[in-house]
């Protein structure tokens, strides 16, 4: 279970497979040199951070990961959590929150979490997804049409008043390459797939800007030179305080990370027919965000367009994640300093692109056609997430989830009372269906149905005060019971202490379900052979 695929895939390892991989590597490691840059700036931290975080945590989760063709970086999902973390807690606040965040997919992974991640319900998913596609959106439209503005707010609405009022600022330079940015990218494809229109955009703007002498801000402009060199790793300082300070939004890193990870796992199984280690992967994106923190660099996870990216062009082995990280080192040492000439423009155009793409507005309007349950999650986590925090989202989106899916377990729990004169007179092809049977006088039936939990006990409840008089049998049906909970344990214990009272003997008849029986016997309301029963 803890086995890096690594070892597994390179048992029968040849070198046509390596070519491929090499390949596939080489361009996914171009592809995720303008997507490094562009998250790093987009959640408030120096360019270079985001190269950091592609290189390291890229190797490291491909090398220790339990998928074959995840690729691994820095993701458009973290941009709004890692903003929001820079602007209250800064840059060191950041580092301290990721190896945090890393320590708990370690966790995860250690205590078997994987199976569990993977059933948060779609809406919550598509919510926070469309969410923070928005706010991507919304966060760029300074640079897509170089308002000359000051720091752009973060609350939703204000940030957009702040545009309105500063719109008579447009830079119509900045606009045009912007959009020239987003039409190479959305027509490149038409011309070929081999090469990452997103990389073609970067070349032709830079060079435009840099032929015709633009007045666009870049790179260089704002941040300066970009370092052609991995930073010394400082292990964070922690204590007490901090871990409490940030303990919330290294949680919602290390949920966020283990739901993107897994999902660019399932995704890409598909993709390829494999079989992922859900457990071995939450414990390598752990690892790989504790050194990206190590070495100055902000949250990684799976990321799903270039693990598919990956797949297309060939990698079928974690090789090829190894070599996209060494590709971005290799670009970053001798390349990398020519990235100070990008427009801000340019990226801004690649991220209004990647937040499109992460919309997911067709599964937006599909869960529309679905139960008014999912809708509600769908737009509780939606609205949370671009009005309050998406940490807030995620928590109160689940328990939204939760409680709407105890309410609809509570439908299909029902008890009723069974007698002849309801019976079908024997019809019917089902020998336990109480037609076939005639229930004496004094005994009396109550059959349960569905799961007897907590959410539907007072059913139960309400069911046994129809009894007129105290019957010398009650006979409990639990056929049909899959599962039983602590309270639905203390309602039979209630209903048997107050059967014992007026003399009546209760019987539990047709428990066919082990976790039931299980139950049922460590509350000693069934006995088996190594146990006595006190009634």
């Amino acid at each position: 279970m803890f086995r890096p695929k690594l070892f597994d895939t390179l048992k029968n390892y040849n070198r046509q497979q390596f070519t491929k991989d090499l390949l596939a590597g080489i361009i996914v490691g171009i592809v995720a040199l303008p997507l490094a840059i562009a998250f790093a700036i987009a959640s408030g931290v120096s360019p270079e951070k985001g190269l950091y975080t592609a290189v390291i945590a890229g190797f490291i989760i491909s090398a220790m990961g339990g998928s074959r063709v995840q690729i691994g970086g820095p993701t458009g999902a973290f941009i709004v959590i890692v903003y929001g973390i820079v602007q209250v807690h800064g840059v060191s606040g950041l580092i301290i929150a990721t190896f945090m965040a890393g320590a708990m997919l370690i966790i995860m992974g250690l205590a078997r979490f994987g199976s569990v991640i993977k059933f948060i319900p779609h809406p919550l998913i598509v919510g926070f997804t469309s969410g923070i596609a928005l706010l991507i959106f919304s966060s760029q439209m300074k640079d897509f049409f170089g308002l000359n503005m000051g720091d752009v707010p973060s609350d939703f609405f204000t940030k957009w008043e702040s545009y309105a009022a500063g719109f008579d600022s447009v830079n119509m330079y900045a606009f045009i390459i912007a959009a020239a940015t987003v039409a190479i990218i959305l027509l490149w494809p038409k011309v070929t797939h081999k090469i990452p229109g997103s990389l073609i955009a970067i070349v032709v703007t830079t060079a435009a800007m840099q032929f015709f002498h633009l007045p666009v801000d870049t790179i260089g402009n704002r941040f300066g030179s970009i370092p052609s060199s991995l930073p010394m790793p400082i292990v964070p300082h922690l204590d007490f305080n901090t871990i409490k300070k940030l303990i919330q939004p290294a949680f919602t890193i290390a949920l966020l990370g283990g739901i993107e990870s897994l999902l660019s796992a399932v995704v890409s199984d598909g993709m390829i027919g494999g079989n992922h280690k859900s457990n071995m992967e939450l414990v390598a994106q752990g690892t790989a965000n504790i050194f990206s923190s190590i070495f100055g660099g902000i949250p990684a996870t799976g990321a799903i367009a270039r693990t598919a990216t990956n797949v297309k062009n060939g990698g079928r082995t974690p090789v090829a994640g190894i070599v996209h990280a060494i590709t971005l080192l290799l670009i970053m040492l001798f390349v990398g300093k020519w990235a100070a000439l990008i427009p801000m423009a340019t990226l801004a155009g690649i991220l209004v692109v990647i937040a499109y793409n992460m919309s997911e507005w067709q599964s937006f309007l599909s869960v529309f056609k679905g139960s008014r349950s999912d809708v509600a999650v769908l737009m509780t986590t939606f609205l949370l997430t671009v009005i309050i925090d998406l940490t807030v989202a995620i928590e109160i989106g689940m328990i939204l989830a939760a409680f709407l899916f105890m309410r609809n377990m509570i439908k299909f729990s029902d008890v009723s009372i069974l007698k002849n004169d309801i019976n079908d007179n024997g019809k019917g092809t089902d020998i336990n269906n109480i037609g076939h049977f005639t229930i004496p006088e004094n005994v009396d039936v109550f059959e349960i149905t569905g799961p007897l939990f907590f959410g539907a006990a007072h059913k139960f409840k309400d069911a046994m005060r129809f009894i007129e008089k105290p019957p010398k049998v009650l006979i409990i049906r639990m056929r049909q019971v899959p599962i039983i909970d602590a309270t639905g344990i203390r309602t039979l214990k209630e209903v048997h202490k107050d059967a014992k009272n007026r003399g009546t003997k209760l019987i539990l008849s047709e428990v066919y379900s082990p976790q039931v029986i299980k139950e049922l016997q460590d509350a000693r309301l069934l006995c088996n052979r190594q146990s006595q029963c006190n009634h």
